[in-house]
């Protein structure tokens, strides 16, 4: 689908800020304008993102210039994740401001439409969730727990009644584990609830048999696959201590390790050290920053707070951190 189908504020934004679309999100975008469900598969960098929200984008735009567009949510947004939930929200303000902006300009003399948009997870204030039910959003990000949550109470309920859309990220994340199911569980609670067949949009990595994924996204009829997965070339490399591993690593093993990693961290701009718990990467952040600097390293788990979190990846993207140690809580979305 061209850019030539949106709505000319819509197109001029994309095309002076991205240039021109990649094929997963024409593909990706003929299905979603015809009202199927659609899957889009395909690596990180290759605007899965904007290939699902745009058609949305364009519609309540075109609503919004038209005089149409209530307070109501149309689209839910969900992330397996909390941090990539806060970073989908921010990825979303800017083309909101642009093409509000854009709007302003082409149109001169007429009210651009306001566009809103929010996040809803275990981190909101108390404050901001009762906002939200008194006057929606737009667009609901939001991640399964909380999903689920806000279709069991009968307010949130009703807030979610005119969604048309709901998008889920990274679903090879969560297919096969019991988060997967409930969340599975949970989508058709929210159709179920909508007074508007809701579409399905799934995005996911490259992942076989990619019917499968599409089998667990649901819906009516056979869902759209846009199916644009590649592996990239991967510069590999398989490093272990001198000493053999055995269950319980001595102190002499770890000091080995600490030093070849302050080694990696000091010849590249940025590094992320993955580790399996939390106590962990506090501990191996601890011993890094004792070699690299206190500046330079920090942890991201999940029992930091909300505002320790985003620090800490509003200064790895910044380049304010030379390495970042941290759980699955940043793994995906990267």
């Amino acid at each position: 689908m061209p850019l030539s189908h949106f709505h000319p504020v819509v197109a001029r934004w994309f095309t002076e800020r991205l240039g021109e679309p990649t094929p997963a999100q024409r593909r990706g975008w003929e299905a979603i304008r015809a009202g199927r469900d659609t899957l889009i598969s395909a690596p990180t960098g290759s605007g899965k993102t904007l290939a699902a929200f745009l058609i949305a984008l364009d519609d309540l735009m075109r609503e919004g210039l038209a005089g149409t567009l209530t307070d109501e949510t149309r689209v839910v947004y969900v992330s397996p994740l909390k941090a990539l939930s806060a970073d989908i929200h921010r990825n979303l303000a800017e083309p909101r401001r642009e093409i509000r902006r854009l709007a302003e300009e082409m149109s001169p003399g007429e009210a651009p439409p306001r566009i809103t948009a929010a996040v809803r997870s275990g981190d909101t204030p108390a404050s901001e969730r009762a906002a939200m039910l008194k006057t929606p959003p737009h667009i609901l990000v939001t991640t399964p727990e909380s999903l689920y949550l806000l279709l069991t109470a009968a307010r949130s309920r009703e807030m979610l009644r005119n969604v048309r859309t709901v998008i889920v990220d990274e679903i090879h994340a969560v297919l096969e584990s019991r988060r997967g199911a409930h969340l599975s569980l949970t989508l058709e609670r929210l159709a179920h609830v909508t007074r508007h067949p809701l579409q399905r949009i799934g995005l996911s990595a490259t992942m076989e048999p990619i019917e499968k994924v599409a089998e667990w996204l649901g819906g009516t009829g056979e869902p759209a696959i846009v199916n644009e997965g590649h592996r990239r070339r991967l510069d590999l490399a398989l490093e272990l201590p001198g000493a053999p591993l055995e269950a319980v690593m001595s102190a002499e093993v770890w000091e080995e390790v600490y030093a070849r990693l302050a080694e990696l961290i000091e010849s590249h701009r940025t590094t992320l050290v993955f580790v399996n718990t939390r106590r962990m990467a506090e501990r191996v952040s601890r011993h890094l920053a004792d070699r690299v600097g206190a500046e330079a390293i920090t942890a991201h788990h999940g029992s930091l707070s909300k505002e320790t979190r985003l620090d800490a990846e509003e200064r790895l993207k910044a380049g304010k951190l030379r390495a970042l140690v941290a759980t699955a809580s940043l793994e995906l979305g990267i």
